[in-house]
């Protein structure tokens, strides 16, 4: 009979999983052993847990099912939580398998033992220990299931030592299917009679659980009831940018035209987005920013107490399904009367995408507006979080579903795991990864994981020698008082090539472009470090724009 290592693997082949992201322990190694001649299912060795869990949580945003990260007790699940933490905030399937002491040191001071419960029961949908191998398959489906169920997740299953190494009778798996929830006829109604009645009606799409083709369906709703479509926060791939329908991004410091067209619409469908804290201005935006302001929220999660928006009609349905229904959706009668509106809001964007001068001898925002031009449509950019990251979102026009992975949870260091992700489940797709130099250095151990496993990405590093958020906040409130954000940085070009990849540094803006080319032509992993000036602090303002506008503080 095989272990429940090798029941383990099945099960996990059999639900389509492809690559498991680990720090090999002890613990499992029968899981380990299962994937030595097993072709279905890949071990990739990452450097850190951290690293490990954000590819895994990539992979279920490019997948829409759960990545899988294998990681060791005690410490490794601790370093794992940061992954798990994206995957909470970003409402992604994601499933962080722990290797644990055997069954009979529970409840005793073994090594490394941890309460999974006590870790990650605020930010996992899910945790549970595995009783024994008999219980592998049971367990294992529930976790697929709850993990693509309602508002997607992460769930955390402990595996203990002894049942990973104990025999038990083969399984069957059959492959979990995320069940397709589509909106009510008399939702549809609902919304056709809403429009029927609109004057400034805009959609604002968003959510993680997204495809190619819904990207499509959005795009023939949209242009048949010339609607207006914003993009929630890093969501900007749901639609192409190019369309005339799309009207911009409401992230981060987005397009005062943009703030004042949510607040003036008197109809807003948000499709598959809870409507965050970023996307909302601080839930400024909405509920009464209007006194006739509907909101419709289509979402398998519509209605929850969770939702800090509250809907004037809440929809339950999976966004792929409902974009599938809403492109469907028949004009009632003539063309819609809002043709200004909607042209109104795209010219602002349009105006956005000119950039804006900053100083210094390489300007950021004519080199996102560079990769724009050069990239192919269908290639995937990635980010972590940072200031660096408001250019790309600002002057980047995503072409293709996917193509953006960011973490809506703002968190440093993901930009490098989640382009290895993206290039292990794409591998003849362009995959750049945009990091700042703090936000690489939180994860760029894990170049070596590109290396080994071959990976053509590009990783370009916009090098300011500062942690630019925090310090253009704290010039905001304490003008000149530099305190913790500075950064020593290595030789980004010998620290890349030390690594086995190819590297360049770029000190004026005219190289960037050539740099760019050659990259795109070696497929080889290239490094390209941008010599930004920190004063460039944000796409509109800088250092001393900022420190000079702040309140003077008493000596």
């Amino acid at each position: 009979m095989p272990s429940g290592g090798e029941v383990l693997i099945d099960i996990l082949a059999a639900e389509g999983v492809r690559h498991v992201f680990t720090v090999p322990g002890e613990s499992f190694i029968a899981a380990l052993d299962a994937m030595h001649s097993d072709v279905r299912v890949r071990p990739v060795t990452c450097r850190s847990e951290t690293g490990a869990a954000m590819m895994a949580e990539a992979t279920g945003k490019l997948t829409g099912r759960p990545g899988v990260a294998l990681v060791a007790r005690g410490p490794g699940s601790a370093n794992a939580a940061a992954g798990v933490y994206i995957a909470h905030q970003d409402a992604t399937p994601m499933i962080l398998l722990v290797g644990l002491p055997p069954r009979s040191m529970e409840g005793r001071p073994a090594f490394q033992a941890i309460d999974l419960s006590a870790l990650y029961g605020g930010i996992a949908k899910w945790v549970s220990t595995v009783s024994s191998a008999q219980r592998l398959q049971s367990t294992l489906a529930r976790a697929f299931r709850t993990a693509m169920s309602g508002r997607a997740g992460p769930v955390v299953i402990g595996l203990p030592e002894d049942v990973l190494l104990e025999s038990s009778p083969a399984v069957t798996h059959v492959r979990t299917v995320a069940a397709s929830l589509p909106p009510a006829s008399e939702a549809l109604e609902h919304i056709k009679n809403a429009l029927a009645v609109a004057e400034r009606p805009l959609l604002i799409t968003g959510g993680s659980q997204w495809t190619e083709e819904a990207a499509q369906n959005l795009a023939v709703f949209a242009e048949r009831f010339d609607l207006p479509v914003i993009a929630s926060f890093r969501r900007q791939d749901h639609i192409d940018n190019r369309h005339r329908c799309y009207a911009g991004h409401a992230g981060f410091s987005p397009e005062p035209l943009l703030i004042a067209g949510i607040k003036a619409s008197d109809l807003i469908i948000a499709l598959g987005t809870r409507l965050g804290d970023v996307t909302t201005q601080g839930f400024t935006l909405l509920n009464g920013a209007m006194p006739e302001q509907k909101i419709i929220h289509i979402a398998p999660d519509a209605g929850d107490p969770d939702c800090a928006v509250q809907a004037s009609y809440s929809v339950h349905a999976s966004a792929t399904a409902a974009a599938e229904a809403l492109a469907g959706l028949a004009l009632p009668g003539k063309r819609p009367p809002w043709g200004i509106w909607r042209r109104d809001l795209r010219a602002a964007y349009e105006a956005s995408l000119k950039p804006q001068p900053t100083p210094g001898n390489v300007q950021l925002e004519q080199v996102i507006a560079t990769l724009s031009q050069m990239l192919p449509a269908d290639a995937i950019v990635t980010n972590g979080a940072g200031n660096y990251a408001a250019f790309l979102q600002r002057y980047y026009a995503y072409k293709a579903y996917p193509a953006q992975l960011a973490p809506v949870s703002g968190s440093m260091g993901y930009g490098l795991p989640a382009a290895i992700a993206a290039k292990l489940a794409n591998p003849d797709r362009v995959v750049v990864a945009l990091a700042g130099d703090g936000c690489l250095q939180m994860t760029s151990t894990e170049v070596m994981t590109a290396v080994q496993f071959g990976l053509g990405l590009i990783i370009i590093v916009a090098n300011n020698g500062t942690l630019g958020t925090i310090r253009m906040h704290q010039e905001r409130r304490y003008p000149g008082r530099v305190v913790a954000t500075s950064l020593m940085n290595p030789d980004f070009v010998a620290w890349a090539k030390s690594c086995g990849a190819d590297a360049v540094r770029i000190d004026e803006t005219a190289a960037f472009a050539p740099a760019l080319d050659r990259a795109l032509a070696s497929q080889r992993l290239t490094v390209i470090e941008l010599a930004l000036d920190s004063e460039a602090i944000s796409p509109r303002e800088t250092i001393s724009s900022i420190r000079s506008a702040a309140p003077k503080r008493n000596a």
